[in-house]
């Protein structure tokens, strides 16, 4: 269907919007982590199990319901979704345990599947060359962590942290009703329909692993980055809570924004070669990054020289915002790829990728915990996703390899029949 379709505007922009609501409930922790973790004293691994648990339960069920959304209405079924998780953020102020905020956060997370029922809804609204501006404009409600950013530290100070759950409840509620009342229902598509993938399929596909390799990186790291810039820019460079916040909005609205014109990038020049330049352009970021604070001490001839390497706020800021931006390049261009090979299964195999990535989100925190808790530097973290984005590199390179054989060993067959013919 193509966009000038009278209602395919409206159902973007709705769309967007309920997604930026949806993901600034699921990223809810990003911020009220910081005082979770005074108040409970965790350690770095407990903080990063912590931050992990909403992001773990709207990873996982991204695969089912993705399934789901290929055979049902997406519309509805988001619908159900945000109406699920309402009761979550109504009782978060009754929680004062490491545990019961780990549930509650398993709870209010399934928002995170709205992603999923949303590329399936926005997919049917648009042609195929103006798939990839459209699901870019659809990810830019990745923004919608920037309304928490915003808005915890208001609620915090007008009434204190008791009412953050009960005005995001009441907020995603009025939201619900808006995306109800107004969203147009899902078009009726031409042609045969296809006939819905299987979770063995899905898993015995590598194609489909490969690109939830990359989107491990792409949006498992932002949301890993989003979810742990913070802490680091306390421990690191000394800052406060409400600086360090203001820091991480950079990164997080400037790698969102960016989306849409990453979706125009990966529609004009292709997905691969996108995703292929904004992995080397992470790989030189992340290489300063990874370099811990160092101080050389040179033993010369009569004084020792003393040499100190380290990355100050404003350079690491740069970095950091430069890889914000590929990676919203990035997440465009990945799911510009999968509409290219799977059109008609963008519920399962879009919901199977999302799943991925969304697991990194939750699986890279706890890592970076790890990492600094065993090495006891800061830039471990950094480390780790050098080490991700090396094998999505690699894994890459020889998949193209692979794809030029083939396409080689193609044009040869084509050329031995034309000969046969002209004997």
């Amino acid at each position: 269907m193509q966009a000038t379709h009278p209602l395919a505007r409206r159902a973007l922009l709705l769309a967007t919007l309920a997604f930026a609501g949806c993901f600034s409930v699921w990223t809810l922790y990003a911020v009220m982590g910081l005082d979770i973790q005074q108040q409970l004293a965790l350690s770095a691994t407990e903080y990063g199990i912590l931050l992990a648990a909403p992001i773990f339960s709207g990873a996982l069920l991204r695969i089912p319901l993705g399934m789901l959304a290929d055979r049902y209405n997406a519309r509805l079924l988001w619908l159900g979704l945000m109406l699920s998780c309402i009761p979550a953020l109504a009782l978060l102020p009754l929680v004062s345990s490491f545990y019961g905020y780990l549930t509650t956060g398993l709870w209010f997370g399934l928002s995170g599947v709205s992603f999923t029922f949303g590329i399936r809804y926005v997919t049917d609204w648009f042609a195929s060359r103006q798939q990839g501006l459209a699901m870019g404009l659809f990810g830019v409600g990745n923004a919608g962590v920037a309304i928490t950013f915003i808005l915890v530290p208001i609620i915090v100070a007008w009434w204190g942290w008791q009412w953050v759950g009960p005005v995001y409840a009441v907020g995603l509620a009025l939201l619900l009703v808006l995306f109800w009342l107004l969203s147009p229902p899902s078009p009726k598509t031409a042609g045969p329909t296809a006939r819905p993938l299987t979770l063995r399929q899905l898993v015995r596909d590598a194609r489909v692993w490969r690109f939830s390799l990359y989107y491990y990186f792409v949006f498992g790291g932002f949301l890993a980055l989003l979810l742990w810039l913070p802490q680091y820019y306390m421990q690191a460079y000394a800052m406060n809570a409400q600086q360090a916040m203001a820091f991480t909005l950079f990164f997080v609205a400037t790698s969102s924004m960016v989306r849409a014109l990453g979706g125009w990038f990966a529609d004009r020049y292709g997905g691969r070669a996108v995703n292929w330049s904004v992995f080397w352009v992470c790989l030189v970021c992340l290489f300063f990054l990874s370099y811990p604070p160092t101080t050389l001490i040179i033993h010369g001839l009569e004084k020792d020289v003393q040499l100190e390497i380290s990355v100050n706020v404003w350079w690491f800021t740069a970095l950091i915002f430069v890889i914000g931006v590929a990676q919203g390049f990035g997440r465009a261009s990945v799911y510009k790829v999968i509409h290219d090979y799977y059109p008609k299964h963008m519920g399962a195999v879009g919901g199977f990728v999302a799943a991925i990535g969304g697991l990194g989100g939750c699986t890279l925190p706890v890592l970076f915990g790890l990492a600094q808790d065993a090495l006891g530097i800061v830039t471990g973290c950094f480390m780790i996703l050098y080490g991700v984005l090396a094998l999505c590199m690699i894994t890459m390179f020889f998949a193209n390899q692979a794809a030029q054989y083939q396409q080689r060993l193609q044009d040869a067959r084509s050329n031995n029949f034309l000969l046969d013919d002209d004997e």
